[in-house]
């Protein structure tokens, strides 16, 4: 099988990028469930995410993630890749099933095994790694006891990032303990769409709660292991009110305080936005925040797009969320950002959002933020002649220089991804990487977006 042909002709060749600190941390994420493969390998054991891709209907294309890229048979291929890339580190995820299987209890050692193989090719080819402790593959087992809504399930997960950190913190020096909180909350216990498939709408926020004090845990953890560099990759985007109609401003504040502020406030501030939605939380919330506030060495965002929200009417010509209808029973409703080009996945592109959301995050929580990683931003595009991914990176670069001309303390930035991948309920429809994948042989192609970012990073240095 071919790579496909060119997506549209080069525009070609753009203004080269501004100048970054020389020690800027340039880098590419990946996650495991996406890219793996070999879920009955090694005794690797099963995730929510094995087990929601079951079940007819909650994949649009119907498949599953058991081979996805090959990465953990073809990981030495894709350092080379890194290496050729020049990517300063990589931030990959640690599988909690395949490291405990059971999510508590026995330690598979074939499992541990394979990252600490991945960390030192990383080490070989001159590439920092950057674990990812949790990306969306919570243990079964775990899962069918509760999941997220589960006060055991924060301690389980500060548990398995001691034993990862045993094996792996003397040669990594920097971690991220979850990955976006806000969709797993949202996505999977809200709305249904994602692992473990729960529809529960506001009756989810426990799963947030749980998630950040999961982090909390696990700060002390990997703090307790000697780790000096601890971060959480948590997902952000400006929220813009459809109109300056008070129901259309209180409607946008809501989505903001639920998407951003639910999960930046208890992190930064030591406390959550809103008293009536900490009414909601269970457990003893005030020691709680105790536990999760604690300092971060820096604080890392995945951005993607801004949305538009409007408050709920009938006649008012409204949107999906990235892809994902919402209830009409929700006090909010996203709506169409239009004269914007879109991505494959009809995302908007609109990279002074970026500007916009950097600033604004440095505005809000001034002195109470530590140093920024963007820890993803990316887009979905086909073809191996992807001149839009470029614009697409050149554009937020951009943007992202103009936050830290303004002030912003910028400290890295990793493009979302690697590799073409499982991209969850989607399926493999939708193509991140900068390196194609070919699904029937799994062979690898190098996009132009990919010698256009090394030759950007070559030109860094």
């Amino acid at each position: 099988m071919t790579p496909p042909p060119p997506h549209h002709p080069s525009p070609g060749p753009l203004p080269s990028l501004p100048r970054f600190p020389a020690d800027f941390l340039w880098g590419v994420s990946t996650s495991a469930q996406q890219i793996e493969g070999a879920v009955d390998e090694d005794g690797r054991g099963r995730s929510s995410w094995d087990a929601f891709t079951a079940v007819p209907g909650r994949v649009k294309d119907g498949s599953d993630s058991a081979v996805a890229t090959g990465h953990y048979h073809r990981y030495r291929e894709d350092v080379g890749l890194l290496a050729d890339l020049g990517a300063g580190a990589y931030r990959f995820s640690v599988s909690w099933p395949r490291v405990l299987p059971g999510g508590t209890g026995p330690v598979n050692a074939a499992g541990l095994d394979f990252y600490d193989r991945l960390v030192d090719e990383l080490l070989t080819a001159g590439v920092q790694p950057l674990p990812t402790l949790y990306h969306w593959d919570t243990p079964q087992p775990l899962e069918e006891a509760g999941g997220w809504l589960a006060r055991d399930t924060a301690h389980a997960f500060a548990a398995y990032a001691d034993v990862v950190a045993a094996r792996l913190g003397d040669r990594v020096p920097q971690w991220i303990t979850l990955n976006e909180p806000a969709e797993v909350t949202l996505l999977g216990y809200g709305l249904g769409v994602h692992a473990p498939g729960r529809k529960l709408l506001f009756d989810a926020l426990p799963a947030a709660h749980h998630q950040l004090l999961g982090h909390g845990l696990a700060l002390q953890a990997l703090r307790a292991r000697g780790a000096d560099s601890v971060g959480i990759a948590n997902s952000h985007g400006p929220t813009w009110p459809a109109s300056e109609a008070q129901a259309d401003r209180d409607a946008a504040d809501l989505y903001d305080l639920l998407l951003n502020r639910l999960f930046a406030d208890p992190l930064l501030l030591g406390r959550y936005p809103d008293e009536e939605l900490a009414a909601l939380l269970p457990g003893p919330v005030a020691e709680d925040l105790k536990v999760i506030s604690q300092p971060l060495d820096w604080y890392g965002i995945n951005y993607y797009q801004p949305t538009r929200v409007g408050a709920p009417d009938p006649a008012a010509p409204t949107t999906d969320l990235g892809g994902i209808p919402l209830p009409p029973e929700l006090p909010f409703a996203p709506r169409e950002i239009t004269d914007r080009p879109r991505t494959a996945f009809g995302w908007p592109v609109v990279p002074e959002a970026l500007t916009e959301l950097l600033t604004t995050f440095h505005d809000r929580y001034a002195a109470a933020l530590p140093p920024v990683v963007i820890t993803e931003n990316g887009c979905s595009y086909d073809g191996i002649e992807d001149h839009e991914r470029i614009a697409f990176l050149d554009g937020h670069l951009r943007a992202l220089h103009e936050a830290m001309t303004a002030g912003v303390d910028v400290r890295g930035y990793f493009v979302w991804s690697l590799l073409d991948n499982f991209e969850w309920a989607e399926g493999y429809a939708q193509r991140f990487g900068l390196v194609h994948v070919d699904y029937a042989t799994l062979a690898r192609t190098p996009k132009a977006s990919f010698h256009w970012l090394r030759d950007a990073l070559r030109a860094q240095r």
